[in-house]
């Protein structure tokens, strides 16, 4: 049963957006975020968070969305950025540029999760957010549709490493394919499988 939200905080600012992120587990890519201001004139049916809804129909959401929205962003912070700073200060990054990139500055964020980005406007975390605010609910549609397509167009160039099956996350299959066949400059390098893969392949 869904709980009903309790949308207080933000009940004096008119532009009001969601922000969600995809892609911190996975061994390679980018971790993408979104940003979504919606339109209360054009309420969109069925949002709710992106894992718990079909690829069909988050690929009709996903249009929908893009249509009805007053403004979304979709963005991304870098596996070297990753590697560089961590993955959660990757995340936050990628929040902070979705945020950034929109054409309308929101007065106020709902963030999926239990800590914020450095944001100049006010704003609230909300664990299981992508499932309890519609805003959130379509940045995390947004996120995944533009995460899947990275992994898809990665497949297309190495279709050996099956990205459009696993979508980059340690799966066993993943792993062996790693260990057979090396690690590609999209990989997070910092990360532990990835990083023991790299050992072995320097200890020869």
């Amino acid at each position: 049963m869904q709980v009903e939200f309790d949308f207080s905080a933000s009940q004096n600012y008119q532009l009001v957006a969601g922000v969600d992120e995809v892609g911190r587990g996975p061994l390679v890519g980018n971790v993408v975020a979104a940003a979504v201001i919606l339109d209360p004139s054009k309420p969109i049916e069925g949002l709710r968070d992106s894992k718990k809804l079909s690829e069909k129909k988050r690929i009709l959401l996903e249009a929908e969305i893009k249509q009805k929205a007053l403004c979304w962003c979709v963005a991304v912070a870098s596996p070297e950025e990753i590697d560089q700073i961590n993955i959660l200060q990757a995340s936050f990054l990628a929040m902070k540029r979705a945020v950034e990139g929109l054409t309308l500055q929101p007065e106020f964020c709902y963030v999926d999760g239990n800590k914020l980005p450095e944001l100049t406007m006010p704003a609230e975390a909300i664990v299981k957010g992508d499932d309890r605010v519609p805003a959130i609910s379509a940045a995390s549609i947004l996120a995944k549709q533009a995460r899947d397509q990275e992994m898809y167009d990665l497949a297309k160039l190495y279709p050996d490493y099956q990205f459009n099956k696993h979508k980059g996350y340690p799966t066993a299959a993943h792993l062996d394919i790693i260990q057979k066949l090396g690690v590609l400059p999209q990989y997070r390098k910092s990360f532990k499988p990835v990083q023991r893969i790299l050992e072995q392949i320097s200890h020869g």
